[in-house]
């Protein structure tokens, strides 16, 4: 079998998919859980084609030696068997009733399994997944072949742990697990003994040596016919072995993203599912582009275009009508203050470096200790949903919603709601220690979703993770009105070495030559803001106007219509800006650089390329709701 060398994209570019998961071959077909539409589709001819339709959240699947497609159906806690006609029954767990409970399958229980695999012999293995436990499945009885409960330990049996469990698959005659919370690759013999066989626990992307690799969030895992062992992690692609020594290596991109071509230069955005087809290929279920992609050793396949990238990408004019308009507090209605936007600087750059990243999302001001509200209906679809517990940055991230700086499923004493969706681990005292929102979960617009923590808003991101809108676009947001214009209340010009340009008196024209950059000091206030309250833009530009000449069209360089790429935050912002929860807030624009989502690059005014004479230097600053600003320097190109 040749390496692999090339990636392209197999189907979902018509918008078929809802979230691609599993992934199954048999023969020259493909067979596609998804867990969003709580179906399975199947690949036939170059066809996307349904499968079988009517399951709540289908997660891995696996053919038996019999040729019917097993599914670990998350959402309704049950292990499901599909025939040739797509006929679905159930073959161990209670529709709908999650539990742990060994014995006979039809009354066994599970806690919203995710992975599943099946051996040459009959076996079924179930990762089941928030049990942290491995089990299987055998002459119509269930019974634990590892695991015991939640935490990280190598052993026997019911003596190891795992750390929600999601990809399983065979490997000679012992299993593979994904062991998800751990960030580890383990290995469950025939008679349940446990061992690690990568990873060394932190969550990374580090390469090298089976023990001192990192992993995030391993999802899926599959061996192909030379043995070498593939892994789906947060962003990427790994490989395990299949070489001369047993080392771990990231065969794609490690940023996320979506691109075809030369393996190294491929993005993902959370791959899931993995099978390799009779021809040797990896099928890797990229679950947050919504697309079935595939690794070759030759340059075949539908190589996606930015076209169709563009068209995958939900719009927000699209997106607003999804769900009623609401706040993520109550009254639903009734208007709260917007205390940041999409784009805006957090952290602090200086001299041009400088710990700083990008806001992604839209705060919302609410009272300490106030329940926050899901603003619309959705369910869980990622295996680790809620993060950074007990943290100022405690979130839930659903498919195209998420919510940060809450207390999940609890009071503003930490008391748990009364609430089985939210799964809460405590210690020897009974503190709580931990919350976890299983796979398949379904929540309603209006619903307690927690309690705002010391941050005292809610922030709220718009969109699908790595497709972020700006919210005040994608969400309609009761009575929010603003009438207030942008301030910009300086520009300052720079050569392209960063040397200020000055001038004596504020009425003597910039004489100029050669690349000039320009920085503008700018902020945005809605309706009801407070005079300290500062919002970043929604676009800044700029225009010359030379005299005597029509006035020109506005070059709108930078936009927060979607999440700028995390590496353009130095572009879009110079030094001296900050922005934090303490301390005053400056967002210093270059407005010359042209950021716009993923498409950012560094830029100037080249003066070396205009007519000489005195012209008008107009820069511009937008808030979403049309209200623009524009501050005039006069300069003069003197070449």
């Amino acid at each position: 079998m040749l390496p692999y060398k090339f990636v392209s994209t197999i189907a979902g570019v018509q918008g078929e998919f809802g979230e691609p998961f599993g992934v199954a071959v048999k023969g020259d077909e493909i067979y596609i859980s998804d867990g969003q539409n709580g179906k399975i589709w199947v690949v036939r001819d170059g066809n996307v084609l349904t499968f079988a339709d009517g399951l709540e959240t289908p997660s891995g699947i696996a053919f038996d030696a019999d040729g019917n497609l097993l599914v670990a159906d998350s959402g309704s806690h049950t292990i499901k068997s599909i025939n040739a006609k797509g006929e679905i029954v159930i073959i161990a767990g209670i529709e709908n009733r999650f539990g742990f409970a060994d014995g006979e399958a039809k009354t066994a229980l599970f806690n919203a399994p995710v992975g599943i695999a099946a051996a040459p012999d009959g076996r079924i293995y179930v990762a089941d997944t928030y049990n942290d436990r491995i089990r299987l499945i055998e002459n119509g009885s269930v019974s634990t072949l590892a695991g015991e409960s939640r935490g990280y330990s190598d052993g026997a049996g019911s003596n190891s742990r795992f750390d929600t469990p999601t990809g399983v698959a065979t490997w000679h005659d012992k299993l593979l697990v994904a062991d998800t919370g751990n960030n580890r690759i383990r290995v469950v013999e025939p008679d349940g003994r446990v061992w690690t066989l990568a990873g060394n626990g932190e969550s990374g992307l580090t390469d090298g040596t089976l023990y001192s690799s990192s992993f995030v969030q391993p999802t899926g895992v599959a061996v192909n016919k030379n043995g070498a062992i593939f892994v789906t992690v947060a962003n990427a692609i790994r490989k395990i072995g299949g070489g001369a020594l047993p080392l771990v290596a990231t065969i794609s991109a490690h940023r996320r993203g979506l691109k075809d071509g030369t393996k190294s230069k491929a993005q993902f955005n959370r791959p899931s599912g993995l099978a390799v087809n009779i021809a040797g290929d990896l099928i890797v279920a990229d679950s947050e582009n919504r697309l079935l992609r595939r690794f070759t050793a030759t340059s075949s396949g539908h190589q996606i275009t930015e076209a169709e990238t563009g068209n995958l990408q939900e719009k927000p004019q699209d997106f607003r009508l999804l769900q009623p308009a609401r706040w993520p507090f109550d009254p639903p209605t009734a208007k709260r203050d917007v205390a940041g936007t999409l784009g805006e600087i957090r952290g602090e750059i200086t001299n041009g470096d400088g710990q700083a990243r990008f806001h992604n999302g839209l705060d919302i001001a609410g009272g300490y200790g106030e329940i926050a509200r899901f603003v619309r209906d959705e369910k869980v679809l990622r295996s680790i949903a809620a993060e950074n517990f007990d943290t100022l940055r405690e979130l839930l991230r659903m498919p195209t919603l998420g919510y940060i700086h809450i207390r999940l499923g609890r009071d503003v004493n930490s008391n748990p709601f009364d609430d089985e969706r939210f799964q809460f681990e405590k210690d020897e005292d009974g503190k709580v220690t931990d919350v976890r929102v299983r796979r398949g979960t379904r929540f309603k617009a209006g619903e307690p979703i927690g309690t705002l923590n010391a941050m005292n808003h809610v922030h709220l991101i718009a969109g699908r993770s790595g497709s972020e809108m700006n919210a005040l676009d994608a969400l309609t947001l009761p009575n929010l009105t603003d009438s207030r214009f942008p301030t910009i209340e300086k520009v300052t010009l720079f050569d392209e070495n960063w040397r200020e340009i000055e001038t004596r008196s504020k009425d003597m024209r910039i004489k100029l030559s050669g690349r000039i950059r320009v920085v503008a000091k700018a902020y945005d206030q809605t309706d009801g803001n407070s005079e300290r309250r500062r919002l970043g833009l929604y676009r800044l530009g700029y225009a010359l106007l030379k005299s005597g000449t029509a006035e020109p069209e506005i070059d709108w360089t930078i936009s927060f219509e979607r999440f700028p790429a995390s590496e353009s935050v130095s572009l879009v912002y110079a030094s001296g800006s900050r922005s934090g929860a303490t301390g005053e807030t400056i967002f210093n624009y270059i407005v010359t650089n042209r950021i716009d989502g993923n498409d950012f690059s560094e830029d100037f005014i080249n003066t070396d390329m205009l007519e000489k004479g005195i012209y008008t230097l107009r820069v511009f600053a937008a808030d979403y709701f049309g209200n623009i600003t524009s501050k005039d320097t006069g300069i003069e190109i003197v070449g």
